[in-house]
């Protein structure tokens, strides 16, 4: 299937590894020219080697993307479309877990700066343009944990569910909506990426049972019996990103391998 999108220019945040980097792979396979951020510069240019093998134009800015100068270093990277782009990912490294009771004020202000007011700056700053354009698809990567919060992960939970209380709302308007302009959010659940192995090796730390026992543990779980893996995340990513997408917006996409229990 021809999705539509190529030589449209795409933003993806988070993207030197893990689901980032599957959004902005899958994106440059359908021919959109892709500006890929990340904080780590080393790993942003191997993963921009990668991509350009798919023929379109990748650009790098090592900036974090959470920060003010680092969304200015997007809007102004040379060669790239300013703020007309066509697609956005937003994604960004979520808080780390901990107890709530530990929390100061600065680590919630942090958490909801990365991981809710963050994705609605990139809103703000493109999703006009695509209007006038009459296309725009903007992707959120949240979390599974705002269908099913984890107790562990509050600063997540509580941020990212501000950004889907805020997505819900303005996805909707028909200012955007009868003008091609989708807004969506996708909630990945047990991905095999360094944020999980990261979990494992934490939580086998803290049991004393090896990280391969954890894992196991973990996969059965999951109705799948398994990790995602970002190729996947990153092609269902694309697909709401095509053409062929235009009539789903204000949705939260879950992709979990039905390790959530509900109904709804």
């Amino acid at each position: 299937m021809d999705f539509g999108i190529k030589g449209k220019w795409a933003l993806v945040g988070g993207a030197s590894k893990g689901l980032g980097l599957g959004c902005a792979t899958a994106l440059a396979k359908e021919g959109c020219n892709v500006v890929i951020v990340a904080r780590g510069a080393e790993a942003l240019v191997q993963a921009a080697a990668t991509l350009r093998t798919c023929g379109t134009q990748i650009l790098t800015v090592a900036m974090d993307i959470t920060s003010e100068q680092g969304r200015d270093a997007i809007w102004n990277v040379k060669g790239g479309p300013g703020k007309n782009f066509d697609i956005v990912v937003t994604n960004a490294g979520g808080p780390p877990p901990g107890d709530f009771r530990e929390w100061n004020r600065d680590e919630w202000i942090k958490a909801v700066d990365g991981n809710m007011l963050t994705p609605i700056e990139l809103i703000k700053a493109t999703v006009d343009g695509m209007a006038e354009r009459g296309f725009g698809r903007i992707v959120n990567i949240t979390s599974s944990s705002v269908k099913a919060p984890i107790d562990i992960l509050g600063l997540s939970n509580g941020a990212r569910s501000g950004l889907t209380g805020f997505v819900a709302g303005v996805a909707r308007t028909t200012k955007l909506a009868s003008r091609n302009v989708t807004i969506n959010n996708l909630l990945p659940g047990a991905f095999d990426t360094d944020r999980l192995k990261s979990t494992l090796q934490g939580a086998a730390k803290k049991t004393g049972q090896s990280q391969e026992t954890i894992s196991e543990a973990r996969k059965k779980t999951i109705p799948a019996l398994r990790f995602g893996n970002p190729e996947e995340f990153g092609q269902t990513c694309a697909f709401l990103c095509s053409a062929q997408a235009s009539y789903i917006t204000g949705q939260n996409v879950l992709i979990d391998g039905g390790a959530y229990p509900g109904t709804y």
